[in-house]
């Protein structure tokens, strides 16, 4: 099985325990801070790995993480069940698909908004409020500033990319130029 496969599966099944519980935005954060933790500490994935070093080892070192973390006791079970299925490196898949199905199961998208210039409040709100009756969800949006686009706005929502920039309008110009 592929560890795509792997992923959803793990990720679709928490995503079940969290609806059952009320807690799929709480245990979207608590994943979010132990995939943050690995993250910054490349060192840690790789103890949970080394064969080296025991099971229970490895587990009371999660244990540990998930005290420190204060993480719930779902997301503590969920993380031992990884570990002691040899699932650890599926993590950041996990987290990504898990993320996926629970912004699907509270009708949720999370569009990146690339600008020229800083927006104002005005404009984000105005943004968010178009593309929250386009899509019929709510809209949590990330805003970041690009100044190579000279111009205009991109706003990516999963793999669909609407694109308003001033430099994207020129090539499509000096395209147009080009080909006669």
């Amino acid at each position: 099985m592929s560890a795509n496969a792997i992923a959803r599966r793990y990720a679709k099944a928490l995503v079940q325990l969290a609806a059952e519980e009320s807690a799929v935005e709480k245990f979207h954060g608590e994943l979010a801070k132990v995939e943050a933790l690995f993250t910054a500490h490349p060192e840690l994935g790789s103890l949970l790995s080394n064969p080296a070093y025991g099971i229970d080892a490895k587990l009371d070192t999660l244990k540990d993480v998930a005290d420190r973390l204060a993480l719930s006791g779902t997301i503590r079970n969920f993380l031992l069940l990884l570990q002691e299925r040899n699932r650890m490196t599926c993590l950041p898949a996990i987290f990504s698909c898990y993320s996926i199905l629970a912004d699907e199961l509270s009708g949720v998208v999370r569009p990146v908004i690339t600008s020229a210039l800083a927006l104002g409040d005005a404009q984000i709100a105005e943004i968010k409020s178009v593309l929250e009756k386009s899509t019929g969800k709510k809209a949590i949006m990330t805003v970041k500033i690009d100044p190579e686009l000279i111009g205009g706005v991109v706003t990516k929502i999963g793999d669909k990319v609407l694109d308003g920039s001033v430099k994207t309008q020129l090539t499509r110009i000096e395209d147009i130029l080009q080909k006669g």
